[in-house]
This record gives structure tokens, sequence and C-alpha cells, in this order.
């Protein structure tokens, strides 16, 4: 029960590590808003956990839904005490020139402008409760970018930048900030990265983690639950590899 009595909102909530980080906070003791942009996949889940979960629609690239995600699961739950911008979008691998515009804007809106519309929604009531917890999931693409993931790998390395920013100015008002670094894991993400998913392009990726496994929800949530609890009182502006000895 390390969680006990947070109040927490998982962005991209629904699926991949986003669920595996609303299921844990549940067990640990965390209410927690599963937001995602799929909401009969969040409620889904949300029955799932029972009664300390609850759904919420939201576009995270969009300023109005992010503000209306904010007010609706602060009236239910009566603040937050813990933010995870979980929601990400990857891209094909490819030459960097050959991305076109619309698709570096949606990497940009919902990797890195979405980190600034939840602070933006967030922060005041952390800042006067003197207390808050916020943790961005990045990538060990942000630190040792793969060829042909120019703009995503640039995407997760401002959330890390953002991150430690972040923390330098929030410390003075009790608010934490955090990031994790997953390795490429197990999720509907995957198949984006690699271009496709067959057994010969898993082996590839797994080759290149010195622990020989992707990684799983499980392992991501278990980092989230300890830089999100008390036991993390003073760590701030962590960027925490979680990848099986990748950025070595």
């Amino acid at each position: 029960m390390r969680l006990e009595g947070k109040r927490a909102i998982v962005t991209g909530g629904a699926s991949g590590f986003g669920a595996g980080i609303a299921r844990r906070f549940v067990a640990e003791g965390a209410r927690v808003a599963v937001a995602d942009l799929n909401l009969d996949a969040a409620e889904a889940l949300a029955r799932d956990l029972g009664d300390a979960a609850m759904a919420v629609r939201a576009d995270v690239s969009r300023a109005g839904d992010v503000e209306a995600m904010a007010a609706e699961v602060t009236n239910r739950f009566g603040g937050v005490d813990v933010m995870v911008n979980n929601a990400g979008v990857g891209q094909a691998p490819k030459p960097m020139e050959s991305v076109d515009e619309a698709e570096f804007d949606r990497l940009w809106a919902v990797n890195a402008k979405s980190v600034y519309l939840t602070s933006r929604a967030l922060l005041p009531a952390m800042k006067a409760a003197g207390a808050g917890a916020i943790l961005n999931i990045a990538s060990t693409g942000g630190v040792s970018p793969r060829p042909n993931l120019a703009w995503y790998n640039a995407t997760k390395g401002w959330m890390i930048a953002a991150t430690r920013a972040m923390a330098i100015e929030l410390a003075p008002f009790g608010v934490r900030v955090n990031a994790i670094n997953p390795v490429a894991g197990d999720t509907p993400l995957l198949a984006t990265f690699m271009g496709e998913d067959s057994a010969e392009a898993r082996a590839r990726m797994t080759a290149s983690i010195p622990m020989g496994r992707l990684s799983t929800p499980d392992d991501i949530a278990a980092a989230a639950v300890f830089l999100c609890s008390d036991e993390a009182s003073l760590i701030t502006g962590v960027a925490l590899e979680v990848d099986g000895g990748r950025c070595l």
C-alpha cells in the first residue's frame, strides 16, 4: 500500500505501459483516473479495477481536453497528487527528411506539448498544496537514439530535459518531477518502431538489450510506484533507465 491515499491520473492509461501503471497504482492503494483517447478501453479497464478507478476521455494534445480532464478528476477525487504523463505516439522507421509535417506535428503535440498542458492544468493546485509528483514516461531513445527514429527520439530527449527543468523549478514548492526511460516494450507501439511485428524483428530488437528481453508493463509500473511514492521523497529530476542495460 505504498500509494495509499494518493490520487493519480495516468494518460494513455488504457493499454501498454499506462495500463500496467494504472493496475499497479490501484493495487498499491491509489485512486486512479485512466485517461485515454479510447474511452471504451479506458472504461473497460476502470471497471476491471473497481471503485478505486475512473475513466476519462482525453486527447492530451488539446488544451480543452486536458483542462476538462483535470477538472473532472479533481471533482471526483477532490484533488490530484500524482500525474503520470504516459500517453505517447511512435513513428515508423524512416529517414528523418522523409517524415512529413503532419506526422512531425503529431509527435510533438502528443509526446511533448501534452506535458506542458497537464502541467498548466494541475500545477497551481499542487503548488498550493505544497506537494505532488509528476512522472514523465520518456524513452531510452532520448538517451541512446536508434537510427531512422530521429524525431521520435528528439521528442523523448525533450521530455527528459523538461523533467529536469521542471524539477529544479518546482522543488521549492514540494513538487517532485521524475522520468522513466523504458527500453522497447511488448506493447501495441512495438510494431510501429520495428516497422513490422515479426519474429525476426523482435529478435533484432532483443539482441540490442544486454539482459536479453523486452520491457514489460510490470517493469515500468514497479519503477513508477517507487518514484511516485513517499519512499522517493528526496528524488527529483531523475530520468531512470528501465532498459536491461541498453544504455550502458
